[in-house]
């Protein structure tokens, strides 16, 4: 047998390297970092490939310490030619949302700032507030996130006092319109009396506050208030003379004067320490603050990488209208010429990146470092009192380490039936959201009517580590490492003794319990069990590491209990569907889409039943025949 030998780094093999670089054009395109592993350790973009590849393997002297333990890790060198050095940044940009190379500037998405969705993928486009941005739907588009969560939801309400909106996410009533179209709050979207290209423009209206285009937006229903009084149309010219007073009042709250200019602009700036890096950008229209929007990342870059970084993630989603004509920087970017002649290309006009100096532009740069370290002490005071947490907790429970990830689980259902279960995490005192997860509980015992948390459970638990069982029985499992990212420092149970007797037999029944560290926590007094311990641990429970497990629990506990409400409420909606034969769930679903509910559906007739894609007119008249059966 012929052990491979292992591919030695480029610096090592200098005719290798020399013959490599050779082989890279000189065109625009998007280059790869590759390690011994065949990982992609870093992407990159330019528009000359071999020029920017090999002045890494050329200027070592002026590299900074995390490119100069790059460059030493490099086996292999990828490359794609692109046409333009636009495509090129679009590339770069998806490649690096794709593969998370370590040695990119990877920016988080902080949960704590809301944006605002507008779902144009819809005929009639909701608008809402988000702490989660998808992008699942190309034309759904996100403003944000936004740093004062209360004047958002403030310009928000505003903003549906101000145009008329669809008010209820489903009608009140089958065959009229509710109040709020008589009040004029909203167009009649459940009775389709208004199309969806006219509440489209409304809706587009409403977009333009949040692309920082209320003065354009204030001078349009100013020439079309001036038209409809001309055409003697004096009531629609005082609906639109109310909404220019609305966006005003909207302008007086929102913004904050800055001196100078009529410019639209941009400025950014960041704050770091060792960890983290907290980056602010300003948006200023017509010489006023009229948004503030905030972005993290580690700090294992240089700061005028994270800027170009942050930039390139937010213009890319950004409507040609919303991108400003002059962008100012804290840091020279490593590729602004790039970034620049593609917004001028989108936007359609000269679009400037610069790093001012002095005066006034100098003095804003100023404003937004100095917002942006504000944030970057708040985030330090919140991860200090976390790892106070962290500390009191690993003292307690005598841990040989911080339990960086914990693990809770609760069980919810109402006598047995609908019964789930929750996973909840928490990394460095934080909720990780990304790392929920839901059960549904399998175990045939567990009915309505009869309900067993113990057993429950036990099968929550065997079921999140059966790839680790190392038991006789099991099959190829995958052996715990306490340096695995998904295995967790420490388990939480929510409940007693009971509770902890019950998973801790399975986890031995499994061989894992020697790696993993469990515990209860009780509702009652708060009070803390450990396996084979018959008395709970004397605490206080206001010290800082059992507030943080009592954290946990109660966002366990929230998890569980809503995933419990909405498998109760899925099911009352089908449970008299689940009865007429030969109608499936997929069908179900349909019925109910269209409908809304299944008062609704016993009204239809089977004329308006066939309306509904794959219910032919057989199946429609059997769903009529069965809520009349007369």
């Amino acid at each position: 047998m012929t052990i491979p030998t292992q591919t030695l780094s480029l610096v090592k093999e200098p005719e290798r390297l020399e013959s490599r670089l050779a082989e890279i054009p000189p065109e625009p395109g998007v280059y790869f970092m590759r390690d011994q592993n065949d990982r992609i350790m870093y992407i990159g973009k330019s528009r000359k490939l071999r020029s920017r590849v090999r002045s890494y393997f050329r200027d070592a002297h002026n590299q900074s310490e995390r490119i100069a333990t790059m460059v030493k890790l490099v086996t292999e060198i990828e490359f794609i030619v692109t046409d333009t050095e636009a495509e090129a940044l679009a590339l770069e940009a998806n490649l690096i949302k794709q593969h998370q190379p370590y040695f990119n500037v990877l920016l988080k998405d902080d949960k704590k700032y809301p944006y605002v969705c507008i779902t144009w993928s819809e005929d009639y486009p909701r608008i809402f507030i988000t702490r989660k941005r998808q992008l699942g739907k190309e034309k759904d588009k996100f403003y944000g996130p936004y740093t004062d969560s209360g004047l958002l939801r403030e310009i928000l309400r505003l903003c549906k006092r101000i145009f008329p909106l669809r008010q209820r996410p489903q009608p009140l009533f089958k065959d009229r319109p509710c109040l709020n179209y008589d009040l004029g709050r909203c167009p009649g979207v459940c009775q389709q009396l208004i199309s969806s290209e006219e509440y489209r423009k409304i809706v587009q209206k409403i977009a333009m506050v949040f692309q920082g285009r209320t003065q354009e937006l204030i001078d349009i229903l100013t020439q079309q208030m001036q038209a409809a009084a001309e055409g003697l149309n004096f009531e629609s010219a005082a609906r639109i003379r109310d909404q220019i007073a609305g966006l005003k009042s909207l302008n007086a709250n929102q913004k904050v004067s800055l001196p100078d200019d009529t410019v639209s602009r941009d400025a950014i700036a960041l704050a770091a320490n060792d960890k983290h890096a907290c980056i602010q950008l300003f948006q200023i229209r017509a010489g006023q603050l009229v948004g503030r929007l905030a972005f993290v990342a580690d700090t294992h870059a240089e700061p005028a990488a994270i800027l170009q970084r942050a930039l390139e993630e937010h213009y890319q989603t950004a409507d040609s209208v919303e991108i400003p004509t002059e962008i100012l920087v804290q840091y020279d970017l490593p590729d602004g010429e790039i970034l620049a002649d593609v917004l001028t290309q989108r936007k359609g006009r000269k679009v400037t990146i610069l790093a001012p100096m002095r005066q006034t532009k100098a003095e804003l740069i100023e404003m937004v470092e100095r917002n942006a370290q504000y944030e970057l002490q708040r985030m330090q005071k919140l991860g200090h009192r976390n790892h106070q947490a962290m500390q009191d907790l690993a003292a307690i429970l005598d841990l040989p380490d911080l339990p960086r990830r914990i693990e809770g689980y609760d069980i919810s259902h109402i006598q047995g039936s609908n019964a789930v279960a929750s996973q909840v995490v928490f990394i460095d005192g934080l909720p990780a959201k990304q790392y929920y997860r839901h059960y549904k509980i399998k175990n045939p015992t567990v009915t309505a009517g009869h309900s067993d948390d113990f057993a429950s459970l036990a099968e929550v638990i065997q079921r999140r580590f059966r790839k680790y069982d190392v038991s006789e029985s099991a099959t190829d499992p995958q052996l715990p490492r306490l340096g695995n990212p998904d295995w967790p420092d420490l388990i939480m149970i929510d409940g007693g003794k009971g509770q902890l007797s019950s998973v801790v037999a399975v986890l031995q029944q499994m061989n894992v319990l020697e790696d993993l560290r469990v515990v209860s926590l009780a509702k009652q007094r708060e009070e803390i069990f450990l396996p084979g311990e018959s008395k709970p641990l004397t605490t206080d429970a206001e010290q800082p590491g059992v507030q943080l497990l009592r954290r946990l629990r109660d966002e366990a506990h929230r998890f569980a209990v809503s995933f419990h409400r909405q498998q109760r409420t899925d099911k009352l909606k089908r449970s008299r569907l689940d009865e007429i034969p030969g109608l499936g769930h997929h069908r179900q679903k349909q019925l109910l889409g269209h409908f809304r509910s299944v008062d609704y559906i016993r009204q239809a007739t089977p004329t308006q039943l066939t309306e509904v894609s794959g219910i032919g007119p057989h199946l429609a008249q059997e769903i009529y025949d069965y809520f009349h059966p007369s």
